[in-house]
């Protein structure tokens, strides 16, 4: 057998690539070696609404448990909406075995999850609508409101196996591009809990300390390019509320952050500010201003976080999970709106390395 002699150098060289790809893909192996059911709490308190609920009643529950969605219940065929229970159990538990990861399900009802993203859809559309009196709507049960007012804009289910890895999660989550992703019993079709990006960072932060500590952390958001820094959608104090609605419905973004006549952040408006206009009656005047709707902001207000690009990941991280945010502005050193860096960006950057498209 010819041996052939290779150079320290050389072995030293892939030593140190090996310990270089181990410290990149740290959090993607704890995700994968993680379940969503670890992060189920053994008592939470997870908010249900049953579709033959008064509208105005379920979106003043979400203000005053202070939740951005819940699943719905169907009282007269009894399972969850948006799945035929006996069915579906079985095609999760078949489903779950195959790949132990996310499902998907389409049928002929949304998701069945009711969202503040329902709430502004309904409001854009139809508060200038001849037709239809916005004060109507929220006399109307959730079922009728869906059935007459969403039908063209349901979605598929996207739920998910206690048994998927959290790493299956992140994939989902990012893919799909949802906030809320249902972790689903699959023997008797039951929600456990909602995952959420929030609740699977705050989870990896529990651990980070016993982790090896990435080089890349100690990197600045400008080195890594994360975050959006491109078309950043803002609103200005004296924007019509109802054209700060089309731009959430339109560009699909989750927050707005509020500038004066510099660009400079004052404040930010988020759809969970919208949830306010039901909980007060107040959606009947859209054309008031953006400042003058923040005056009816709940106690769930987060407030303004900011950031710039040349701040290090891992204050970035630690900035997030200790306010319990969704996202950060970044500005300039004169406070003017640069980019926005979310917690999307973020697990993105921490799990789904190299552009990996996960399983989901």
């Amino acid at each position: 057998m010819e041996c052939i002699p290779v150079p320290i150098d050389d072995l030293e060289g892939k030593k140190d690539l090996v310990i270089e790809d181990s410290e990149h893909n740290v959090y993607t192996r704890f995700m994968k070696s993680h379940r969503c059911y670890d992060l189920v709490p053994t008592s939470s308190k997870l908010v249900v609404f049953d579709t033959s609920l008064q509208v105005k009643k379920a979106f003043f529950a979400l203000v005053s448990n202070g939740v951005r969605a819940a699943p719905l219940w169907d009282s007269k065929k009894q399972c969850f909406v948006g799945k035929s229970s006996s069915h579906l159990a079985h095609f999760l538990s078949v489903q779950d075995k195959i790949n132990k990861g996310p499902t998907q399900f389409y049928s002929c009802i949304s998701a069945g999850m009711l969202t503040i993203t329902d709430f502004i859809n309904i409001l854009h559309r139809y508060y200038k609508s001849p037709l239809v009196q916005i004060y109507e709507l929220e006399e109307h049960k959730i079922e009728t409101w869906r059935e007459l007012y969403l039908q063209d804009s349901f979605k598929p289910l996207v739920s998910i196996s206690p048994n998927a890895s959290l790493y299956d999660a992140v994939s989902s989550l990012l893919k799909n591009k949802i906030h809320r992703l249902p972790v689903i019993d699959p023997l008797t079709g039951n929600t456990l809990y909602i995952l959420t990006h929030k609740r699977i960072l705050k989870f990896l932060k529990l651990f980070i300390s016993e982790m090896p500590k990435p080089s890349f952390l100690r990197q600045t958001l400008e080195d890594l390019n994360i975050g959006t820094f491109r078309n950043i959608a803002v609103v200005r104090s004296d924007t019509p509320l109802y054209t700060a609605l089309g731009i959430f419905v339109e560009q699909r973004v989750s927050a707005l952050p509020v500038v004066d006549d510099k660009g400079r952040v004052v404040d930010i408006y988020s759809k969970f500010d919208v949830i306010n206009l039901a909980a007060e009656k107040t959606y009947n005047n859209l054309d008031l201003t953006v400042t003058k709707a923040l005056q009816h902001r709940s106690q769930y207000f987060e407030g303004v976080l900011t950031c710039n690009r040349h701040e290090t990941l891992e204050a970035i991280i630690n900035r997030l999970v200790e306010a319990e945010v969704h996202r950060l502005v970044v500005v300039d050193e004169q406070d003017v709106v640069k980019g926005i860096v979310s917690l999307s960006d973020i697990l993105q950057a921490l799990v789904l390395t190299d552009g990996e498209e996960g399983t989901a």
